[in-house]
């Protein structure tokens, strides 16, 4: 079988890279005012660090390519005009687009950078794909609401085009993605198309019957009203195979607002289960479905994919993401003994490998605590290479206290009986799968 590549979202620095580590091939990332999301926590990647971000990821081996994707309004063309020098010399792998006038500039500052098509222009047939390869078009994003014999065509009448499709995420409930909800329901405030979207989807809505003025009866599914609008998560990792066979060239996850465990979690599942894939046509990928259980969803449907997308794939309980399993710490260095960390940005090469090979007893790790955790707690620890559950044997403050119990948020040492070789990018969580959703 031939490979694909595997696309991960980069909603900031720290996530660029743990996207990379964990297994990604390429990243997608945006900066503000011409992206369709609005990155608000971490290192945002804006236009005066968009440079060092492509080179992060060029450095890891990745592609980076950049989303100028809003529909854009005068205002934001002038504006982008002004920054076309800073974009150019960042020179990102290949940039996103779903706007004419936006493309337009792009030939003209950037006449040899690959253009990739927005899932937002809603690409659902093989002339259309032509019609953007001779607009100059390297790739399409196809639309959501493709099945995977329809993708199939479409490869098949332009085979010299690349095709990239959604594998994983958050759906939204309108047509690829163009929606107004957000703007009449915010008075203007929270524009879905720039960006900003408050997701009323997601929203729980109780209906009316209005029979005379004044007076309404409530139609509702329960006491807390039915979320009407709002789509269960997308996952096609059981179908990759008929994926590869369609000839689909990149799998996208969605995710840029979502959290680092989320972009690594996902990221490492979908690197082994194409890896395995490419190697053995036949695999059983439900290991992977169940690994994939562990991320925050609103349950699983395979959407528009198997051609049978229908009410069965809408969350009318929940809103919000569960996981199955909770995020507990990350990891932020590590020491011979509490009070004397080493973080690896300030120690050597060799003093890190010899940090490294230090394993059990001696070995403490300044960790960041996400969710609390007890002493004697297991844990299940994942990095790129590795995946194992382990106690926490010992739990220490920064000032040298024992502790029972670690809180959200503080920063505490931690000695475990069995310890990540990898632990620069390594991430734990709870041990197996809550079956509150999925």
């Amino acid at each position: 079988m031939r490979n694909v590549e595997l696309l991960l979202p980069a909603g900031n620095i720290e996530k660029l890279k743990y996207a990379v580590k964990y297994g990604a091939d390429a990243v997608y990332l945006g900066v503000v005012d011409f992206s369709l999301r609005a990155m608000r926590k971490g290192e945002i990647i804006t236009l005066e660090n968009l440079k060092s971000a492509v080179d992060l990821a060029h450095n890891l081996g990745a592609k980076a390519y950049l989303t100028l994707n809003i529909f854009a309004f005068n205002s934001d063309i002038r504006h982008l005009e002004e920054c076309m020098e800073i974009i150019k010399d960042a020179n990102p792998d290949a940039i996103l687009v779903s706007d004419f006038g936006i493309l337009r500039l792009l030939r003209k500052y950037m006449p040899d950078t690959d253009i990739h098509v927005s899932t937002q222009t809603n690409i659902l047939n093989y002339e259309c794909v032509k019609f953007w390869q001779d607009m100059g078009a390297t790739r399409v994003v196809l639309a959501r609401e493709l099945s995977i014999p329809e993708i199939a065509e479409i490869k098949r009448q332009v085979p010299n085009m690349e095709v990239e499709c959604f594998v994983h995420g958050s759906q939204c409930v309108s047509f690829s993605g163009r929606c107004l909800l957000s703007d009449y329901m915010t008075n203007g405030e929270r524009k879905a198309n720039s960006g900003n979207c408050s997701q009323p989807c997601r929203w729980s809505y109780k209906l009316v019957e209005e029979t005379r003025p004044g007076q309404y009866y409530e139609i509702n599914q329960n006491e807390r009203g039915s979320h009407i609008l709002s789509p269960k998560d997308l996952c096609l990792v059981k179908h990759l195979k008929e994926m590869i066979d369609a000839g689909v060239d990149s799998f996208k996850v969605e995710g840029r607002t979502k959290s680092l465990y989320y972009v690594s979690a996902v990221a490492k599942t979908y690197r082994q289960a194409i890896d395995e894939i490419l190697q053995n046509p036949d695999a059983d990928m439900e290991k992977y479905f169940i690994e994939l259980k562990k991320v925050g969803n609103r349950g699983y449907t395979t959407g528009f994919a198997l051609g049978d997308n229908n009410s069965e794939s809408y969350s009318y309980d929940i809103s919000k993401g569960l996981a199955g399993a909770d995020f507990l710490f990350e990891f932020k260095g590590h020491a011979k003994h509490s009070g004397a960390v080493c973080h690896s940005e300030l120690v050597s090469e060799s003093e890190k490998q010899t940090l490294n090979q230090v394993q059990g007893d001696s070995l403490f790790f300044f960790v960041k605590i996400k969710n609390k955790v007890y002493l004697n707690d297991e844990v299940e620890i994942i990095t790129p290479s590795e995946q194992f559950v382990t106690k926490i044997v010992e739990i220490v403050d920064e000032k040298g206290e024992n502790l029972d119990l670690a809180n959200t948020n503080a920063d505490v040492y931690l000695r475990f009986d069995k310890s990540p070789v990898d632990w620069e990018v390594a991430l734990a969580r709870t041990v197996g799968v809550k079956e509150h959703v999925c």
